[in-house]
């Protein structure tokens, strides 16, 4: 069953000089309305104990045109600011409903350059996208084709830290599920292989930040030498946001791909629960964890299998899938990283990763059949042995050993 979802297809644009700056002092004003805003919603609840709405700080924003020191925020388009005020008040919102932290101002150094449009502040026809306070349509480069018939309902501007330009085209589109399939697959994270599937396949981890690492500290050194506010030392900041950028592209490509593949190929995947943020405190392997984008491949996952009709199962963070042995159920007292391969009690030979894979395979369908989470149970004092190895041997048991 066909379903309407909203799709963003973002694409890289080359702005004239004119729209170049225009875009910039829009930038520019963005986040000066956002940090304004933050600030006098901050001073009023902590002074007086009284929350700020929207459509106050929308008020505030006008006077704020008819003063001589921010004038200047006239001149830009005010869907932008509006915009801002919008995204302060989701962003409040998160923080009230204990979902996020309380919200930062935005920095010009760290933050990312954006604005977004909606559709009184943009002219779509045939092809051509004009943006408000422009009189020229944008450069854009059609890497792959808007949905036929679709219409941009919102346009988001952004500049990365490496001075290149995008646009994101907020669209209506229609997706149709993926043809139904029987197979599923149980995915172990990992570093030397990126995942390992239940069926013994190990895909290889293509380490970005590792291969252009001696590159990238090449471009930190010469940004090291130049003077603080140079433009020279703009230029070197530059060189290293290039550096980062090509690694990020290249990362999200391959997880992308990967991420697609598995969507299709398999009705049912199944993935553990992982800490990413808690396992990043050590210190050893922070670098390799973050290079490995973990959470980017869950996320991609998560969205695809809703798109397509198929089934994602997480399990629980504590399932012992690398400790318990998939034949025998039996659960090893201890599992080290340098452990690769270990033997059973029961005289099985195991693969760390593979046999994890298809623990957590096991488990989900386990999960999946049962409507519920998978969490380490302690003994049944019936069976004398944990839940958790009973089912995995029920859900293992049509399932040939490599």
């Amino acid at each position: 069953m066909t379903q309407q979802v909203k799709r963003a297809f973002k694409y890289r644009f080359y702005p004239t000089d004119g729209q170049a700056a225009e875009l910039s002092r829009t930038f520019g004003c963005v986040r000066l309305v956002y940090n304004k805003a933050l600030e006098e919603r901050t001073r009023a609840w902590y002074g007086e104990q009284r929350r700020v709405s929207y459509v106050q700080s929308s008020a505030a924003l006008t006077e704020w045109k008819k003063t001589g020191e921010l004038a200047f925020l006239a001149e830009v388009s005010s869907v932008p600011l509006q915009q801002a005020l919008r995204h302060l008040q989701t962003a409040f919102g998160y923080f009230f409903a204990k979902r996020a932290k309380y919200p930062r101002c935005k920095s010009r150094k760290k933050s990312r350059a954006s604005a977004e449009y909606t559709r009184s502040a943009f002219k779509w026809r045939d092809g051509q996208l004009t943006l408000a306070k422009m009189a020229e349509p944008l450069d854009i480069r059609w890497s792959r084709p808007l949905p036929e018939g679709a219409e941009p309902t919102t346009v988001t501007v952004s500049r990365d830290s490496a001075g290149r330009w995008f646009v994101s085209l907020l669209c209506d589109d229609t997706i149709s599920p993926a043809p139904a399939t029987n197979a599923a697959v149980g995915l172990d994270a990992g570093i030397t292989s990126l995942v390992t599937l239940s069926t013994g396949e190990k895909v290889a981890n293509p380490k970005h930040e590792r291969r252009d690492r001696a590159r990238l500290a090449k471009a930190q050194r010469e940004l090291s030498r130049k003077v603080k506010g140079s433009a020279n030392r703009e230029k070197a900041r530059r060189k290293v946001a290039k550096v980062h950028a090509r690694i990020a592209d290249r990362r999200r490509d391959f997880l992308h791909k990967l991420s697609t593949r598995l969507v299709r190929e398999n009705q049912t995947v199944v993935i553990e629960d992982l800490t990413v943020r808690n396992l990043l405190k050590n210190g050893r392997l922070a670098r390799a964890i973050s290079d490995a984008a973990w959470t980017d491949l869950r996320m991609m996952l998560e969205y695809k299998c809703a798109w397509y009709g198929r089934e994602l199962v997480v399990i629980d963070r504590w399932f012992p899938s690398s400790k318990l042995c998939g034949t025998c159920g039996t659960v090893a007292a201890k599992m080290p990283l340098n452990v690769r391969e270990w033997t059973c009690e029961c005289g099985i030979v195991h693969d760390r990763d593979v046999n994890a894979a298809r623990n957590i395979l096991a488990a989900g369908l386990a999960a999946s059949a049962c409507g519920d989470g998978i969490r380490p149970q302690r003994e049944s004092s019936r069976t004398g042995r944990s839940w958790v190895k009973q089912e995995t041997r029920r859900a293992t048991a049509g399932i040939p050993r490599l």
